[in-house]
């Protein structure tokens, strides 16, 4: 299965209770903080909801990140 690398880059100050609460369950607690996570649709939506704060990686395999395919 393919892992996704989740880095937090923004602070949470000033954001959404709801944000937050998501960037606490994807894991993050403070910038720099990275995660390798499980790459299902589910943490996808997570991550779309708070991407301006994220720096977003493929760890292996090949995904289709938010309707972007990689090509060889």
């Amino acid at each position: 299965m393919t892992k996704i690398r989740v880095t937090q880059k923004r602070s949470v100050i000033g954001q959404s209770k709801k944000q937050r609460a998501t960037m606490l369950g994807l894991g993050l607690r403070r910038i720099n903080h990275s995660v390798v996570l499980k790459d299902t649709p589910a943490i996808r939506g997570m991550i779309k909801s708070v991407q301006h704060l994220l720096e977003v990686r493929v760890e292996s395999g090949e995904a289709e990140l938010f309707g972007r395919r990689h090509q060889k």
